[in-house]
């Protein structure tokens, strides 16, 4: 399925039902008094949130969202039908503006989460309404007012534990696919993923989090370059980064040192915030190393770094040392200031 996160829709909701004009036509009873009913009440648009997808593609296709009218109101003081609800599924960490004013209008974060988007207009009085002392057979009755339309431009931003950072080809997709059930492509020819992939990852029977890896990043990003830092917003939610780096790229000049500062960088282009995010370092593709050699060549790439955070081996195609990595991050998130904000203040990260 394509993934889109940016989407433009319309709402409307629906309008009241007219109040009736009648008059109670019974036998032995002559001067029979109004008896219109009122209108009902039209139906409102509400976005509401499903767990069970993450993209707005069927948005592209779907761009209008129309509520039911109220029904009018008939004789016997007979009420019209309110119209109904339109609910509109929409997938978690959806936000939603009003495409006008650019406001921010609320945003949907819990599964059944319920936003109103579009009210519906109130129904219409029937002639029975306006009887009174002075006048006990009015000739009239009010019209539903009209529902509400907007124009909304909704964003989706992925909800996820934890987000994985480094350049094409470093081995996220073969992280997410070694630690969840998530299959995204990957190859042994230099790729890099094009949209977001999420993944749970399931330590125990009762514990378990949501990786995100999202396509990478390459430097000049924050300028345009490659799919640019569309893609960095999906990991503002997250509560701890992972950097992958190929610690024995393919045929690359480029050391993973550099890789790293290139990628660190653009981070920090891109939001201050993002960049003082809790980031551990991973160093993938070990299995490429000679075992006599791995220690000292993952400590040369740290201490030219000067890494003092905490650091990862593993083999993202073999699954080597990634049990270790997953019950890690799952301590980590389990710690309650990690419970109460998943954005925790720290020294920017800086590898130039």
């Amino acid at each position: 399925m394509k993934f889109v996160d940016e989407v433009q829709v319309r709402v409307e909701a629906g309008d009241g039902g007219n109040g009736a004009v009648g008059f109670r036509r019974e036998k032995y009873i002559p001067m029979g008094g109004p008896d219109g009913g009122d209108g009902g009440n039209g139906g409102s648009v509400y976005l509401i949130g499903v767990e069970n997808i993450n993209t707005l593609v069927d948005f592209r296709y779907h761009t209008v969202h129309r509520a039911q009218r109220g029904q009018n109101g008939s004789g016997r003081q007979c009420t019209g039908a309110k119209g109904e609800d339109y609910f509109v599924s929409v997938p978690l960490g959806t936000r939603v503006f009003d495409a006008n004013t650019d406001e921010l209008i609320g945003e949907i974060t819990k599964t059944g989460e319920t936003l109103l988007v579009a009210q519906g207009g109130f129904h219409g009085l029937g002639n029975t309404r306006f009887k009174s002392s002075i006048n006990r057979a009015p000739q009239h009755a009010s019209k539903g007012s009209e529902g509400e339309h907007r124009l909304l431009n909704l964003a989706l931003t992925l909800i996820a534990d934890v987000g994985l950072l480094g350049m094409p080809n470093a081995g996220k997709s073969s992280l997410i696919r070694a630690v969840s059930s998530a299959t995204p492509k990957v190859a042994d020819y230099p790729f890099t993923t094009l949209y977001p992939n999420l993944g749970v990852v399931r330590v125990d029977d009762l514990r378990s989090f949501v990786i995100a890896d999202i396509p990478g990043v390459i430097e000049g990003a924050a300028e345009g370059a490659g799919l640019g830092l569309q893609f960095l917003k999906h990991l503002e939610r997250t509560g701890l980064l992972l950097h992958v780096l190929d610690i024995e790229p393919y045929e690359s000049s480029e050391s993973p040192v550099q890789a790293a500062q290139k990628i660190s960088r653009e981070i920090e282009k891109w939001s201050e915030d993002l960049a003082n995010k809790p980031r551990w370092l991973v160093l993938n593709k070990i299995d490429r190393v000679l075992e006599e050699e791995l220690e000292a060549h993952c400590q040369a790439i740290i201490d030219e770094l000067n890494w003092t955070g905490p650091v990862f081996k593993i083999s993202a195609i073999n699954g080597e040392g990634t049990r270790e990595l997953t019950f890690a991050i799952m301590d980590f998130l389990e710690q309650p200031q990690q419970k109460e904000s998943k954005k925790i203040a720290e020294p920017v990260i800086s590898w130039d």
